[in-house]
């Protein structure tokens, strides 16, 4: 689907209020109501818009740890890289995973409860996940620019 100018209005105030009513995001829009809604539909039924979400702020919910992770394989086997994205993907502590070029083959984004939680994901998930040659764990000491809105 290309977007057109609408199409990127309507995510624009979407991504600020995800529960903005059709009516608010058509006046805002400079739509018609149908319009509007006939857009919205067609963002999500063609994938621009995946989901609705609620945006947490993690330290107000205990999740004191905040670190980037850097995960060098042993090897660039398929399987090694297949069987190490199975075992992350399911992991609440992970909120982010890119595979990179450079140092590293994966960089983690992860969140815990505190320095503890942290050890025993390492200890008793991380460290024994096979292939894994090397982690390397940068604790986030602030966050300057953190965002969940895409450029449109």
């Amino acid at each position: 689907m290309e977007l057109e100018a609408a199409d990127r209005r309507i995510l624009k105030f979407l991504q600020q209020d995800g529960r903005m009513s059709n009516q608010n995001l058509a006046e805002a829009t400079a739509m018609s109501t149908s319009a509007c809604w006939r857009r919205v539909r067609a963002l999500e039924a063609s994938g621009a818009i995946r989901q609705y979400s609620a945006i947490v702020e993690p330290e107000t919910c205990g999740l004191e740890f905040h670190a980037i992770l850097h995960i060098v394989l042993i090897r660039h086997e398929a399987d090694a890289q297949t069987g190490f994205v199975k075992a992350i993907t399911g992991r609440p502590e992970v909120l982010d995973c890119f595979s990179t070029t450079g140092d590293a083959d994966y960089h983690l984004r992860v969140r815990c409860l505190n320095k503890d939680a942290y050890n025993l994901f390492l200890e008793e998930f991380l460290f024994r996940i096979p292939g894994i040659s090397n982690v390397r764990t940068n604790l986030i000491l602030r966050e300057i620019k953190h965002s969940h809105v895409i450029p449109v």
